[in-house]
């Protein structure tokens, strides 16, 4: 008998599990340097990312230079996709301890999920070079359902829900968009600090903020005395 809180825990994927910001940072400069634009730096991507591929690039051309038309942003989103995909592994790693509190879920019988903006197809590409796969019920990206049911909609957390079963969930995000869909969906979110935080993580209206994967469990179980 497992008797752990919560039966179902899904995750953002971009800045909560996983680091992507090297391979994000070398995608989006190849974008840049296809319109002319300077390269950012691999630290001004964690201020970038969140609400998918485009907003990601939208919100580097702002930075350098101003927007550019419709037609060529979405040529360049189109670039800046092929050359991820070519390249989605080549630096992303799981972030501290992402890995041992997986583990210890699933021991818990807790089914994991993921629920990311990213799109689909990507999403399950990065998890399955890095072997993750196998360890979630469900993945679902930001064009699962169609254009505009992203987060910070709520329309994937509740076919996270759907899909599994779910009783009681409970998200794990970064950024306002994911806090946004758990509010909307009625999920308890948990903020990680480490990630591609879009504004300060006490600030970003989840339940608690933890600073290190090593804490989730403990945290979990006494934010569902709070939220029971």
């Amino acid at each position: 008998m497992h008797n752990f809180p919560f039966d179902l825990v899904g995750f953002d994927l971009d800045g909560t599990l996983l680091d992507t910001s090297g391979d994000l940072g070398e995608a989006l400069n190849h974008a840049l340097s296809l319109a002319g634009r300077p390269p950012v730096a691999r630290q001004e991507v964690y201020a970038l990312v969140g609400g998918g591929t485009k907003l990601m690039l939208q919100r580097a051309l702002e930075r350098s230079g101003g927007p550019l038309p419709e037609e060529e942003t979405a040529a360049l989103t189109a670039q800046l996709v092929a050359y991820y995909e070519a390249h989605i592994a080549q630096h992303t790693q799981p972030y501290a301890g992402a890995l041992a509190m997986m583990d210890a879920l699933a021991a818990q019988g807790v089914t994991l999920a993921l629920v990311t903006n990213k799109l689909e197809h990507l999403a399950r590409k990065l998890l399955d070079e890095l072997g993750l796969s196998s360890r979630f019920a469900t993945i679902i990206g930001g064009d699962t359902l169609g254009a505009g049911r992203a987060k910070p909609k709520p329309d994937l957390l509740q076919l996270m829900v759907e899909r599994t079963g779910a009783r009681r969930p409970a998200y794990v995000g970064d950024t306002s968009f994911d806090t946004g869909a758990a509010r909307a969906a009625g999920i308890p979110c948990v903020v990680v600090s480490f990630g591609f935080c879009d504004a300060p993580p006490h600030e970003l209206g989840g339940n608690v903020v933890i600073d290190h994967f090593d804490e989730l469990i403990p945290t979990l179980t006494k934010l569902a005395t709070q939220t029971a």
